[in-house]
């Protein structure tokens, strides 16, 4: 596996059938030397500073009914809420005061999260927190709406594609929701001058070795400036709810494969990580992660915005614990960086 991961340090890419190996036989001893590897090289463009984004949950009220996430349409147990205007700028007040300078609005599709209010309450940041940068992660809009809200002041955009693969899409997904769209979307976010970013869940139902390689190409191709990599966490409430989550060994393969090939991108340890396993940020981090992003919602919402089961809301995930969090990082060598942290593209 060596000759793999070496290559891949060097080159930043592999055959097909060389990626095939290196997915289907690292053991213990091969995910050590990768994950040591990809930490060097995050180590080396971005020194052990580790960029702190504020998590804004603005609704978990969505149109849409994907078999694994926990706020879809068809859940009848979540109950659902909408921040209002007033209520997202007091969590960037909040946010604002304990050194956060990236906010990130996530939340369902929502019918009443119309262009209009989303142009509004970017527009609004924009004029109270000028030297902020300002990320959404709203699910796929039109090249206008994206257009609209990046005028309006939005810098970055999330949008995880999940597969690239047209028949595992389509099992993930009910029929109307396109995989087509959703990498249309993508390049139109490109287009528009964002700072893209996107990813996959990894133990997805249905997901093969196949299937991750085709995500490999294709993210090779995009080249976002973010990319998101985490476990598959069931809900008990999808399609779902049974299906095994996915493994903590293959997450951290994927984040340092991603680390290796794109030395500058922006790569979150995830929530879901730590979810999946107690010290799954810092597992992530030393994998080659440098972007965590600690909950800024209201206390009393952020139960409520469960796209999987036991989902991390406190201590170290909450804005408010940023001490804990600091000091976490610091155990494992790292300190927070309270700048903006926006990608800039590194030679070699």
């Amino acid at each position: 596996m060596k000759q793999w991961i070496d290559k891949l340090r060097q080159e930043r890419t592999l055959r097909p059938e060389e990626f095939r190996q290196l997915l289907t036989g690292c053991d213990a001893d091969s995910l050590r030397i990768i994950n040591e590897q990809a930490r060097e090289v995050s180590l080396r463009h971005f020194g052990n500073r580790i960029y702190i984004r504020g998590l804004i949950e603005i609704s978990n009220c969505c149109r849409n009914n994907c078999y694994y996430c926990g706020i879809r349409k068809g859940n009848p147990h979540v109950a659902r809420y909408r921040l209002s205007p007033e209520s997202i700028l007091d969590c960037c007040k909040q946010g604002y005061a304990l050194g956060f300078r990236t906010f990130v609005l996530q939340g369902g599709e929502d019918p009443a999260l119309t262009d209009d209010r989303i142009e509004t309450i970017v527009a609004a940041i924009r004029r109270h927190y000028p030297d902020c940068a300002i990320t959404l992660s709203l699910g796929e809009k039109s090249r206008e709406a994206y257009e609209r809200f990046f005028h309006a002041g939005a810098n970055r955009y999330l949008l995880r594609h999940e597969t690239y693969d047209a028949t595992h899409y389509s099992q993930l997904h009910p029929a109307g929701m396109s995989g087509k769209q959703r990498l249309q979307c993508l390049q139109n976010l490109k287009e528009t001058g964002y700072q893209t970013g996107t990813g996959i869940m990894v133990g997805s139902p249905g997901q093969t070795v196949e299937h991750l390689i085709q995500d490999i190409l294709f993210i090779e191709k995009l080249r976002p400036e973010m990319i998101g990599i985490g476990p598959f966490l069931p809900h008990q409430d999808t399609p779902f709810a049974r299906y095994s989550s996915g493994t903590l060994e293959q997450t951290l393969l994927l984040l340092s494969i991603f680390r290796l090939m794109y030395p500058s991108a922006l790569i979150p340890s995830t929530t879901a990580l730590a979810t999946l396993t107690p010290d799954g940020r810092e597992r992530g981090i030393l994998a080659g992660a440098n972007v965590v992003m600690p909950n800024l919602s209201p206390q009393e919402e952020r139960k409520k915005y469960t796209l999987y089961n036991n989902k991390a809301s406190l201590g170290a995930e909450s804005a408010e614990g940023i001490r804990i969090l600091q000091q976490q990082l610091h155990n494992i060598g790292y300190e927070i960086s309270f700048s903006r942290g926006d990608f800039k593209t590194v030679d070699s």
